[in-house]
């Protein structure tokens, strides 16, 4: 008994997961639109042949005409020696539709598998009569016209239509081109698409196979695509023009001939091919200035958007990575804003940040965020406080502008392994200076007591070098002693003579972790030795280098252009290969390579 009610539980079980997981479909499929007078056709599939107790509510606004009749399908299929059978069972009514208007036809329900379920329910759409007749391709035939070797605007046409005629700068509209026939178009050649001058245009990807349907316009029933779609972004103010987009149309017509030989062998008919050129009229829109008394922030943001950010880790020691997270997200113009700034503390190590786009076009701009990554390395242990990240943009919906930012971090930084660049300021330490000006200072000096010796050594040329020799060295140590502290005063020119010997050390422990195979350590390490050398020779902070003024201080010292290049080139190798998702040892062979020559080449011509 056990055994039998263990079974019948498995199999309600498994019944009941079979359904949650989608495995049995209840599908209702109709015409999403049709004319009055039309017969159509409403179908019910469902999946499985265990089947029972079929019902549908009644039918408002249309007559059936038959129905539901009953039909089975199965197949097999063997897909790589393994067979794979589907069964399916339909029901299906004729209807006509009677009255024109929208219509919605509730699920029906049936049960399945043991288990009741519901369909979905269909909405169509019924159009008034019109001058058509439709084929099975999508085309329509305007019945007046058919014998005619022409065709008129009134038989095929394209709209071009726009979501906003009245925008605001970098607010993104829709550009729609939309196919109107009653004919039997077969393609377009020659098509000539405005340049859209004055707007930033991305095109929508629409389906490969065009998706027709019919639509009452003007008194008549039409079968229409949409062609083309663009977003488009104003980059000015004022009246910008949308310019007319030209198409040259290929359509079949079908026409009687009089040929009777003809006649018997076509069936009475034959097809002709037309050439017709449409040209849409052009657009006018109106562009409005962003509000004046931009916030100073103000990141170039047009449209609705939100920020969070995170931290990699709010504990640390000196000379480690940390990386901050910003997540722009919400419809606008993604792509054009500008990344906002954070403000690390004076003595951190700041790169230039990575950005992703993650984002989709849809038909109100670009959906999605904008992920930003900033990384920095604190140099001396301490507790530091990031603040807020402050983003301005303006709001599209309520026409001002708004400022949102993200929560301020706590890091706190404790005192990690030496490197060179604390070894730089140890040595130039004031107290250090201090103590080695006091013991030359004080040095005292008074009247000599002079004791006799022997007159064999008294007088003699050993005496006055023993006494001379020991003064003449003193002296020479006090001079270089001197220069040395003098030198050393300087930090810039201790930086600039050591930025060398500090790069190639870095350079040294990167080849260590190359030979580990220790990618993210080994690229961390080569941008630490490329920005450091260079902000060392050229006495800039490292928060505050960019490539721009590397460029542009290098060439004050006469680097040629093409070492420049060679060295920002590095650096972008560097940073890409940092976040790729892999890399193999042979590129991170050359780009250890480049990154030595490079350095070894920019201090050969630089020379302090």
């Amino acid at each position: 008994m056990r055994k039998i009610i263990f079974f019948i539980t498995v199999l309600f079980a498994s019944k009941a997961l079979l359904l949650a997981n989608g495995k049995v479909n209840f599908k209702a499929i109709a015409p999403e639109t049709v004319v009055v007078g039309d017969q159509f056709r409403l179908s019910y599939t469902v999946n499985s042949l265990n089947v029972r107790d079929f019902r549908i509510a009644s039918i408002k606004g249309f007559e059936v005409l038959m129905g539901p009749s009953r039909s089975q399908q199965s197949s097999t299929q063997i897909v790589n020696g393994t067979a794979a059978s589907s069964n399916s069972i339909t029901f299906t009514y004729i209807l006509m539709a009677n009255n024109e208007g929208i219509f919605s036809i509730p699920g029906a329900s049936i049960t399945a598998e043991g288990n009741p379920i519901t369909s979905n329910s269909v909405r169509i759409k019924v159009l008034p009569t019109g001058k058509r007749a439709s084929n099975t391709n999508g085309s329509v035939h305007d019945s007046k016209s058919i014998s005619a070797k022409s065709v008129s605007n009134n038989d095929l046409f394209i709209t071009a239509t726009v979501s906003k005629s009245n925008v605001y700068e970098q607010e993104a509209f829709l550009l729609t081109y939309k196919i109107y026939t009653v004919v039997d178009l077969r393609n377009f050649s020659n098509v000539k698409l405005p340049d859209f001058k004055g707007f930033h245009s991305q095109e929508i990807e629409l389906p490969s196979n065009a998706k027709w349907a019919l639509e009452h316009y003007n008194g008549k029933n039409y079968h229409t695509t949409i062609y083309r779609q663009f977003v488009l972004f104003p980059q000015q103010s004022g009246k910008l023009i949308i310019e007319s987009a030209r198409f040259d149309a290929s359509i079949a017509k079908t026409v009687q001939s009089v040929d009777p030989f003809d006649a018997f062998f076509n069936g009475g008919s034959n097809y002709v091919e037309i050439k017709k050129s449409i040209i849409t009229p052009r657009i006018t829109i109106n562009v409005y200035s962003l509000p004046p008394k931009k916030p100073v922030d103000f990141s170039g943001g047009v449209g609705t958007f939100s920020i969070s950010s995170s931290i990699s880790n709010t504990k640390i020691k000196t000379n480690d990575a940390v990386t901050v997270k910003v997540v722009i997200s919400g419809i606008g113009n993604h792509k054009l804003i500008s990344s906002p700034t954070i403000k690390f503390p004076d003595d951190f190590e700041v790169y230039d940040p990575k950005v992703d786009n993650k984002v989709k076009l849809t038909k109100d701009g670009l959906s999605g965020s904008k992920v930003i990554e900033y990384l920095a390395i604190p140099r001396n242990p301490g507790v530091f406080k990031i603040p807020a990240i402050s983003f301005s943009f303006f709001d599209v919906k309520n026409k001002v502008y708004k400022n949102i930012s993200t929560k301020e971090f706590n890091l706190e930084v404790e005192k990690g392994v030496g490197n060179a660049d604390q070894v730089i300021a140890n040595f130039t330490n004031k107290e250090d200076l201090k103590i080695l000006g006091e013991d030359i200072r004080y040095i005292k000096l008074g009247d000599a007591k002079i004791i006799s010796g022997s007159s064999f050594f008294f007088g003699s040329l050993t005496y006055w070098l023993c006494y001379i020799i020991p003064i003449f060295i003193f002296g020479i140590v006090f001079l270089i002693s001197k220069k040395q502290i003098v030198e050393n005063s300087n930090i810039a020119k201790v930086r600039n003579k050591k930025a060398n010997k500090i790069a190639l050390r870095r350079m040294k422990l990167a080849q260590t972790l190359l030979r580990d195979d220790n990618k993210d350590l080994f690229y961390d390490e080569v941008l630490k030795a490329l920005w450091g050398y260079i902000s060392d020779k050229l006495n800039i902070p490292v928060s505050r280098l960019s490539k721009d003024n590397v460029e542009e201080t290098l060439n004050k010292y006469g680097v040629p252009n093409e070492l420049i290049r060679e060295f920002i080139d590095t650096l972008n190798e560097c940073e890409f290969a940092r976040y790729s998702p892999s890399d193999k040892n042979r590129a991170m062979d050359n780009l250890y390579v480049s990154a030595v020559s490079v350095i070894t080449k920019i201090e050969n011509l630089i020379k302090k």
